[in-house]
C-alpha cells in the first residue's frame, strides 16, 4: 500500500501553491507541518482529486489516482477544514445521509454508523442536532463521516482548528487509534498536534517540501543549537533583535529565553535539548512572525518587554 507523489505542481495564475513536491507515503500517520499559506490545503485537495495538478502525478499502488477516478475515492476518507452539514439533522441522520452518498447499503450503513458513533465517543449524542454540537463534537462527527467507507487513505485538513486543549488531546488519541492499517495524512500548523502521534513529518513552506523524516530526524536536521538564558527584562529587546527566540518565560527575577544560535549567546547560557517547536521556528520563523502582524514581530515583543511589563 503506497501513495507516491511525483514532482507535483499546482499553479493558480502566477502562484505555485504546490511546487514540485515529491514523496512516498505508506501505512502510518504523517504530519504535514507548515504555517498558513504554505500550500498544505492545496496539496491535500489535489490528493483528494478535488483539484487537478498542473504537472506531475499521484499514484496509488502504481495507478494514477485521476485515472482510477471512483475506484480511488472508494478507498479515500477526507475531512476538510470546513465541512458542510444540514444543521437540523441529528448526528445519526447526518451520518446516514453521507452513507447514502457514498453508496453504502442501508443495513451496512446503519451498522457502520453505530460502530463509528461509539468509536468517536458520540453514541450519547446520536439524537442531537448537528447545530447543537460543540466544536469538538462536530470535528468528531466529521471524522466519523470520513471513516464511513473504512478508507485506506484518510486525509485530515487542520482537524483540531478551534478546539480547546482537552478536545485536542482527545482528537489526537482518536487519530492514533484510527491509524492502524491505513495511511493518515494530517495537516496542521500546531506542532503539538503531531508531535507524539506522527510516524513521519513533512515540513512544507511556500509550496515546497523542505524536509521530511521521523520526529527525531527532523529535530536532528536543525543545525543551530538551543540555549536557555535568564536575563533582565531590560535586556530582552537586545536578544530579540539579535537571535531567534522560540520562547520567553517571565519569572520573578527576570525572563528566561530559549534562544536558537550557532554559538553560545552568553557565557551563562546553558545548552538545551531541541524540540519540534524549536525546529518549527527554525524553518518557518520569519513566516510565523509575518502572520502575526505585518512587519517585524520582534519589534512588538521587544516593545512589550522593554517597557518592563
Amino acid at each position: 500500500m503506497e501513495l507516491v507523489i511525483n514532482d507535483l505542481t499546482k499553479e493558480f495564475e502566477e502562484v505555485k501553491a504546490v511546487n514540485h513536491v515529491t514523496c512516498t507515503l505508506g501505512n502510518g500517520v504523517y504530519g504535514l507541518l507548515g504555517v498558513n499559506g504554505a500550500g498544505k490545503t492545496t496539496l491535500m485537495r489535489t490528493l483528494c482529486t478535488l483539484l487537478s495538478p498542473t504537472s506531475g502525478s499521484i499514484l496509488w499502488d502504481g495507478q494514477d489516482i485521476f485515472q482510477m477516478d471512483g475506484q480511488y475515492r472508494k478507498i479515500l476518507g477526507y475531512l476538510p477544514q470546513e465541512f458542510g452539514f444540514y444543521p437540523d439533522f441529528t448526528v445519526e441522520d447526518y451520518l446516514m445521509y453521507v452513507s447514502s452518498i457514498k453508496g453504502l447499503r442501508p443495513a451496512v450503513a446503519k451498522r457502520r454508523v453505530k460502530e463509528l458513533l461509539h468509536q468517536v465517543g458520540l453514541s450519547g449524542a446520536a439524537g442531537q442536532k448537528m447545530k447543537r454540537l460543540s466544536g469538538g463534537m462536530k470535528r468528531r462527527a466529521g471524522i466519523a463521516q470520513a471513516m464511513l467507507n473504512n478508507p485506506k487513505v484518510l486525509i485530515l485538513d487542520e482537524p483540531t482548528a478551534g478546539l480547546d486543549p482537552g478536545e485536542r488531546v482527545r482528537f489526537r488519541n482518536l487519530i492514533s487509534e484510527l491509524s492502524e492499517d491505513r495511511l493518515v495524512l494530517l495537516s496542521t500548523h500546531i506542532v503539538s498536534d503531531v508531535e507524539y502521534i506522527a510516524n513521519e513529518l513533512l515540513l512544507m513552506a511556500a509550496g515546497e517540501l523542505r524536509y521530511s523524516g521521523t520526529p527525531s530526524q527532523v529535530i536532528a536536521s536543525m543545525p543551530q543549537k538551543v540555549w536557555k538564558l535568564r536575563v533582565s527584562r531590560q535586556e530582552v529587546e537586545n536578544y530579540l533583535h539579535r537571535y531567534q527566540i522560540s520562547n520567553l518565560k517571565a519569572e520573578a527575577d527576570g525572563v528566561e529565553l530559549r534562544i536558537l544560535a550557532d554559538q553560545r549567546p552568553h557565557p551563562l547560557a546553558a545548552q538545551a535539548e531541541a524540540t519540534l517547536e524549536d525546529v518549527f521556528l527554525y524553518y518557518f520563523g520569519s513566516q510565523v512572525f509575518m502572520q502575526e502582524e505585518e512587519g517585524d514581530c520582534s519589534h512588538r515583543l521587544a516593545g512589550k518587554w522593554g517597557r518592563g511589563k
